[in-house]
């Protein structure tokens, strides 16, 4: 059965009470609630944080985005086998602290974007969007001359030396999806973009350690439904983003869980048919009332009325 989770700073606060009394006890720690970025970790840090968490009554589940993963990896660049090691290395700590999903991304240069961050939406509550003709333009950077084939090439190399190591570790990866799910973002390919590309990822190596974090989100963008896209990742699925977008690639913005074009009912029990038993998270949830909207997409009450929305799709779906 799905494992319905929550970002959690790394240290408690009254987050971590408001998940228990929601029937929450599955963390995930993000660079983003963290606030400072961090992304190298020590065997102590990580065992210090699952035991805070364990004492609680939590379980740390995924670690997201603060992983030891550099654009000298995703680009192939000198340097990276002393980068790739590292990553080996905290793999090796994830799997002895007992952290077991590792959310990561293939994502050079410009990483997850969007242009706007205050979008009016029900209610007068805040949401995030995406505009790709205000992404355009600007100063040339250092990966105007990447290819489509070195990230590809440079993809299969890591997971070839990483995944041994995962499968070792009792760690499973987790690639999340371009975001947005363009083939190029001012000019830097990617690669995460469709089902069929996510199929050749997959097949670069062939075990359940190298899967899929199903960021709805960006699959509703896709063209496959998202529904049959669960049904077609099945246990290739390692970790969960349930969100729903309006749009398209080049022009979206985020929506309230219960607000948006996706079939949410559905696409929950598609989760239950393929017996997806892992961590699933709201994501990108509106600012709402109260709230100052400094850190978009990640405040609290939006997140509350998800778990709460998402409680009760797993009732029907129980019931039924």
């Amino acid at each position: 059965m799905v494992e319905l989770s929550l970002i959690l700073p790394p240290e408690p606060d009254e987050r971590w009470q408001l998940a228990k009394q929601m029937g929450v006890t599955s963390a995930v720690v993000h660079p983003l609630e963290i606030g400072d970025g961090q992304t190298e970790w020590t065997y102590d840090e990580l065992t210090g944080m699952v035991n805070w968490f364990e004492d609680a009554g939590i379980t740390l589940d995924v670690l997201e985005g603060s992983v030891p993963l550099t654009d000298r990896i995703r680009l192939g660049k000198e340097g990276r086998e002393e980068d790739i090691e590292n990553f080996k290395r905290f793999l090796r700590d994830c799997g002895a602290a007992g952290i077991p999903v590792v959310c990561y991304d293939w994502m050079a240069g410009i990483r997850w974007a969007r242009t706007e961050a205050h979008v009016q939406s029900r209610g007068g509550s805040l949401v995030t969007g995406y505009d790709d003709a205000k992404m355009r333009g600007g100063p040339e950077t250092d990966y105007t001359d990447v290819t489509r084939e070195q990230l590809w090439d440079a993809l299969e190399h890591f997971l070839t030396e990483v995944v041994p190591v995962a499968e070792e570790a009792g760690v499973k990866l987790a690639l999340h999806p371009a975001d947005p799910p363009k083939d190029e973002v001012r000019g830097v390919p990617r690669l995460a973009t469709s089902v069929e590309n996510y199929d050749r990822i997959l097949a670069l190596y062939d075990s359940e350690h190298n899967g899929v974090t199903f960021c709805q989100g960006n699959f509703a963008l896709m063209e496959t439904p998202v529904p049959e896209a669960i049904r077609h990742f099945g246990d290739r699925i390692n970790f969960a983003h349930f969100r729903d977008v309006e749009g398209t690639p080049e022009r979206f913005v985020e929506i309230w869980h219960d607000d948006g074009p996706t079939d949410m009912l559905a696409a929950m029990a598609a989760f239950e048919d393929v017996g997806f038993d892992g961590p699933m998270r709201p994501d990108h949830v509106p600012t709402m009332a109260g709230e100052d909207n400094s850190n978009p997409g990640y405040h609290t009450k939006g997140r509350l009325f998800a778990i709460g929305y998402m409680t009760g799709l797993l009732e029907k779906i129980g019931k039924s």
